[in-house]
């Protein structure tokens, strides 16, 4: 099978690094998505969105009538046990200011006139019809009581309800309570709510906010399943969103010793609570009926503090209602996001360096909270955590490629070109995705030849040691600007140096970068000759100096050589050319000598001095040759 020729070579490596990337992320982001691994990490945000968007609207379904401080002042000599008549009273208030339901936020276990005949006191009027008032309340109807499934020390299930006399007067007898247990996340944070906590119809198993919206509304306890505000609720066991109003006191909030007062009905506050359902629910210092919601985590500058059970369950009644509360983005919209900011992060990992990459990958994960923040605002929840995993498995994953394909290809590069080019070459080399093409290829380079003066002489008063330690010491010095202008220090010939610019990496202005680097050279040059003098005193040796050619033009680059020994390097006539200008500077009495070819395009900036017309062995045809100039 023939391979495309646009997925040849290194763009073929590309494409797959690309698609391997992005796929391995999204299958990682979207299946830790699917098992609910990420959802800890997702209600971090959610919890966020909330505190930072406080109150969010007004609710106009539920209210909550607070037993607060000033009630239990007004009343601090009647035992709660004892408040039944006090309730009754409330009650009355509230159905004659026009709520639609009322639910009462306390469990008895026994009725106080049950209790009063437990002592066998003698009988009177009070033992006998103490609760009378409230049992008339509850005989009237549109009253929920609530019921707690306890755990038992066996680890059975049991239902803690109201009194059995109380159960009696109901219309709806244990159908007329409402299981009022909330159910926190991991975390503690009580974000969701049962409508149905027991699914059989046999059990008084319907959630406390439930029951009171059905019977604000004539529904049927019974029923296999309600439809409110265009949602549907089946009788299954299954959790929903609360859509939250606000931070705790968000909701309508009536102090009960206001319904208590003769001239309640005339209370403005009161009068807000027609058509309303109503919760009755201990709001005081004393009580333990507090909970932790999305407006507790931790956030400077908001508060943390819980939220009472009543308000909960008025949220939760706000919710039902109204039909608004935090829904989850179509995947048709949520999915194409992710693959989107996916592509765009896998492009510029593999084009960029892996910090920059970084940069690119906390950048867009903080740019991904402004639309998840914008949606939330609409009550639509664009999951956040998918995304970053995604980001940063994508990240991680062209990391680990770097660290292996591209260690590998920075060590076949290191092999094949020693110790002649820049590690920045090297990097230019594998972030490009250039390779130099070892069966030869004609390109236009600059050539740069480099001899010392009087070798011969020098070489001859000094001993093997000495000379070595010299060519080393003068080739570490002048090596340098080579490999900083991007050069290849192609090889050494005894003293000369002949380096290529333009390869194996390609740059446009290779002839100005060759000329640089030979100006840079001889300025070395100038130096050495101090350590030469001050290394060899007294040894008669001629003053140092070196000669350096530079030429450009074409000339054909490969891996040349024999099978046991080859070389990746230059050969042609601007090689040739190169080298014999290098011996033009003796004739001319300069350092640098430069054809017209590498002076002419490296541009403006390079000072010249002498020029000349040349004939150079090997070249038909006479070259005009610059001295150039160096500080």
């Amino acid at each position: 099978m023939i391979q495309p020729r646009w997925l040849s070579g290194e763009r073929f490596r590309k494409v797959w690094h690309f698609l391997a990337v992005t796929v391995l992320a999204l299958v990682i982001s979207l299946g830790s998505e699917r098992f609910g691994w990420l959802q800890d990490y997702e209600n971090i945000y959610y919890d966020y969105w909330h505190q930072l968007s406080g109150q969010r609207r007004e609710a106009v379904h539920a209210a909550v009538v607070a037993v607060d401080d000033d009630t239990l002042l007004q009343y601090k000599d009647d035992p709660l046990a004892f408040w039944a008549p006090h309730f009754a009273r409330a009650m009355q208030t509230l159905t004659d200011a026009g709520v639609k339901s009322i639910g009462l936020d306390f469990i008895y276990a026994v009725s106080a006139e049950a209790w009063l005949h437990k002592l066998n006191l003698p009988d009177s009027e009070i033992s006998r019809n103490y609760d009378a008032p409230f049992r008339g309340q509850l005989a009237q109807g549109r009253k929920i009581l609530i019921a707690q499934l306890v755990e038992t020390s066996q680890g059975d299930m049991e239902v803690m309800g109201p009194p059995q006399d109380h159960l009696l007067m109901m219309p709806n007898g244990a159908n007329d309570t409402g299981i009022a247990n909330l159910y926190p996340d991991t975390d503690k944070l009580v974000r969701t709510y049962y409508p149905v906590v027991i699914p059989d119809p046999q059990f008084p198993g319907v959630g406390f906010a439930m029951q009171l919206v059905l019977r604000a509304t004539d529904g049927d306890s019974l029923a296999n399943g309600w439809s409110f505000a265009g949602e549907t609720y089946p009788r299954i066991r299954e959790r929903h969103r609360i859509g939250y109003v606000g931070p705790p006191g968000s909701m309508l909030t009536v102090s009960m010793s206001k319904l208590l007062k003769p001239d309640a009905l005339a209370d403005p506050e009161v009068q807000k609570l027609k058509g309303r359902v109503v919760i009755i629910a201990p709001n005081n210092i004393g009580t333990s009926d507090r909970h932790f919601s999305p407006y507790s985590r931790v956030l400077l500058g908001h508060s943390t503090e819980p939220m009472i059970g009543g308000e909960i369950h008025a949220n939760v009644i706000e919710t039902i209602m109204s039909g608004v509360y935090p829904r989850a983005l179509s995947l048709w919209f949520a999915w194409p996001a992710l693959v989107a900011v996916l592509v765009v992060a896998v492009l510029l990992y593999l084009r960029l360096h892996p910090v920059g990459g970084l940069g690119v990958g906390i950048g867009l994960s903080l740019l991904i909270l402004i639309p998840a923040y914008a949606l939330f605002q609409k009550n639509l929840l664009l999951s956040v955590a998918p995304f970053h995993l995604a980001l940063a498995t994508a990240y991680l994953s062209t990391l680990a490629l770097r660290l292996t394909g591209e260690e590998r290809e920075r060590a076949h590069l290191k092999s094949m070109f020693g110790q002649y080019v820049s590690d920045v070459v090297v990097d230019k080399l594998i972030g490009e995705g250039q390779r130099p093409n070892l069966s030869g290829e004609k390109l236009d380079v600059s050539i740069l030849f480099s001899d010392i003066r009087n070798f011969t002489t020098i070489s001859e008063k000094l001993d093997a040691e000495e000379v070595v330690e010299m060519l080393n010491a003068y080739f570490s010095l002048t090596c340098e600007p080579i490999l900083e202008h991007g050069g290849m220090v192609n090889k050494f010939i005894g003293d000369a140096v002949m380096a290529v610019f333009g390869s194996p990496v390609h740059y446009d202005d290779h002839a100005r970068r060759a000329l640089l680097a030979a100006q840079e050279m001889a300025r070395e040059a100038q130096k050495f000759k101090i350590w030469m003098r001050d290394r060899f005193p007294d040894r008669g040796l001629p003053e140092f100096g070196i000669g350096i050619g530079v030429h450009s033009g074409p000339a054909v680059m490969g891996d040349i050589g024999s099978v046991k020994r080859r070389e990746f390097t230059a050969i042609g006539d601007t090689v040739n050319a190169a080298s014999r200008l290098e011996g033009v500077t003796k004739e001319m009495g300069c350092v640098v000598a430069a054809s017209a070819a590498s002076i002419s395009a490296a541009g403006a900036g390079i000072r010249t001095g002498r020029r000349e017309v040349v004939h150079v062995k090997g070249k038909s045809e006479p070259i005009e040759v610059f001295e150039v100039l160096f500080d």
